[in-house]
């Protein structure tokens, strides 16, 4: 019982990160039906930024925040640069751009940093805590609550604020959002502002337990789209419920099997439900009237 209990532990560590990933592939798509594959660069940029900026002598909280701001301005300009020239460009133009922005942006962060693994102190120190037999590192915590909140903060922007329903109402329908008065590309900014908000909190959390390099992005972005094709693309509920279930899967067949299945483990999952159910879990289906 106490190792199925790591394993949980194990995994819903992980899978917190996978959900955050996967929610700013989510706040992006809806936006703009674009898939954002360097959304995994910004959860390095949230984790490099603390540590450079934590040994330039600015405090912990302080370059955490100071990192979270760049890499939403990272965000922004990468709209304004790179997407917002494209915007007519077919889906797959607009996925070759993303992945060009992530090789880019993974080799400034090769020459601006190092290829060294990188960490800062815990939040709240490195003695664990012991619950049923299992070992629970408090940065962990710090993980799935910081994840648990980010997703209650946005629920309530989306549903409370007038910016929140400009972004909801320019997702549901561009053109007639424009019409009355919403400014779309005002919009498109901050969604990519805020979905790379997002990433760099996932990397400012989870950087003390996994440490940070500069090419870790790549497997997150993978992760995170698989989560959110699993829960269903689009669907910040499905973001969050298929993090934590690619998170679990791994933990698990790491434990019960090899770590060397469990990259794999989490893909053979995400096949079998494309093959089974293409709109995912909580995917809305759609459908389309044919009159002849």
């Amino acid at each position: 019982m106490s190792e199925l209990l790591q394993f949980v532990f194990s995994g819903l560590t992980v899978g917190a990160v996978y959900a955050l990933v996967a929610l700013g592939f989510t706040i992006i798509y809806n936006a703009s039906e674009v898939v954002n594959f360097s959304q995994g660069e910004f959860v390095m940029l949230g984790g490099m930024l603390t540590v450079f900026i934590f040994e330039a002598g600015l405090p912990l909280w302080g370059a955490a925040f100071l990192a979270i701001f760049i890499t939403a301005l990272v965000g922004v300009f990468l709209n304004k640069l790179a997407i917002e020239p494209a915007r007519g460009a077919s889906v797959v133009n607009l996925i070759i751009i993303t992945i060009g922005a992530s090789i880019f942006l993974r080799g400034l962060a090769q020459i601006i940093f190092d290829k060294q693994l990188h960490r800062y102190p815990s939040f709240s120190g490195d003695d664990p805590l012991h619950i049923a037999g299992a070992t629970l590192l408090p940065q962990s915590i710090w993980v799935m609550f910081g994840a648990a909140f980010v997703f209650a903060g946005l629920y309530a922007f989306f549903t409370r604020t007038l910016t929140g329903k400009a972004i909801l109402a320019t997702a549901n329908n561009r053109l007639a959002a424009r019409l009355v008065g919403i400014n779309t590309n005002f919009i498109m900014a901050l969604s990519f502002g805020l979905s790379a908000a997002v990433g760099a909190t996932a990397g400012v959390l989870v950087t003390p337990i996994t440490l940070t390099s500069y090419d870790i992005g790549v497997m997150l972005a993978l992760k995170g789209f698989a989560a959110a094709m699993l829960g269903g693309m689009g669907n910040p509920f499905g973001a969050l419920v298929g993090g934590l279930l690619i998170g679990l899967i791994e933990a698990t067949t790491a434990g019960y099997l090899t770590s060397e299945y469990k990259d794999a483990a989490a893909f053979i999952v995400i096949l079998l439900t494309l093959f089974v159910m293409p709109q995912g879990l909580f995917g809305a289906k759609s459908m389309e009237r044919v009159e002849t």
